[in-house]
């Protein structure tokens, strides 16, 4: 019962995609790698998710429920030392792999895309006061520019390309961020995975943001999400927001790019527990 995306097929091949499907080289049983629990093929949909380094490749496997079969750009050490790991399963990649998130995931098309300069997008679990209530939220800011694919200048497009996306300029710090449609932010086992985005063509939805390893959140924000399922999502360019190591500090950052007109926000809902 595997899952094995274009992306994915794209890499390994239709030789090692048949012995997949077939049972030939499946796994049988597997930690899940999003959210390390045991699964099992034969009992359950699994996605088959390539880690992508600079020369090497190793192919894991995740629950479908957790995770889409996808392709996640990652650092070439880390991908070593999956494979020394896991032992086998790993696979020589065809091509260099995009520059990754902060969390790993690749950035799907027509979203931002990271600039030559390598930049990553770092984020941060924090509560904000909004409408007079704690509110759980996450601050997402890249640690470079942000250029469009093709782009030769050297300008920051990480605004318009999230304003493309949904996201609407935030002009007020206390007013809740406007919903964006097919969007979510993917808890499990009480910890942090992704932030999803619609899938192409009605397709499943895909990780625009992924943690390498699950992220810990506070016993506080995991009660404020579970009053209201939702969360809301800050946005700004490198350098406007910084990792604040207090959530007053970080509110403060956030009202100074709110008045700059450089923050874009999003209220997303739960997915997951």
């Amino acid at each position: 019962m595997l899952d094995v995306s274009n992306e994915v097929r794209a890499e390994i091949g239709e030789e090692e995609t048949r012995r997949l499907l077939t049972g030939e080289n499946a796994p049988g049983t597997y930690d899940c790698t999003s959210c390390r629990t045991p699964g099992d093929t034969g009992q359950e949909w699994t996605s088959t998710v390539l880690f992508v380094g600079d020369e090497t490749a190793v192919l894991a496997f995740a629950h479908a429920s957790c995770i889409p079969s996808q392709v996640v750009p990652v650092a070439e050490e880390q991908v070593r030392g999956a494979v020394r790991s896991l032992g086998a399963g790993g696979y020589e990649a065809g091509s260099p792999a995009p520059a990754a998130h902060d969390g790993g995931a690749p950035v799907p098309a027509g979203a931002p895309v990271p600039a030559p300069r390598q930049a990553v997008l770092g984020i941060t679990c924090g509560l904000i006061i909004v409408e007079e209530q704690l509110r759980p939220a996450l601050v997402v800011e890249p640690t470079g520019p942000v250029a469009r694919v093709g782009a030769t200048g050297g300008g920051d497009d990480f605004l318009p390309l999230l304003i493309e996306q949904g996201f609407v300029p935030q002009l007020d710090l206390d007013a809740r961020p406007s919903p964006l449609p097919g969007w979510s932010v993917l808890l499990a086992m009480g910890k942090l995975h992704a932030v999803l985005q619609p899938g192409a063509g009605g397709a499943p939805a895909t990780a625009w943001w992924q943690a390498h390893q699950p992220l810990q959140v506070s016993d506080g924000w995991r009660a404020a999400v579970g009053r209201g399922n939702e969360v809301y999502v800050y946005a700004a360019p490198s350098g406007s927001i910084g990792r604040q190591p207090r959530e007053d500090l970080m509110r403060d950052a956030l009202a100074r790019a709110c008045s700059r007109g450089r923050l874009v926000a999003a209220t997303m809902p739960l997915a997951g527990t």
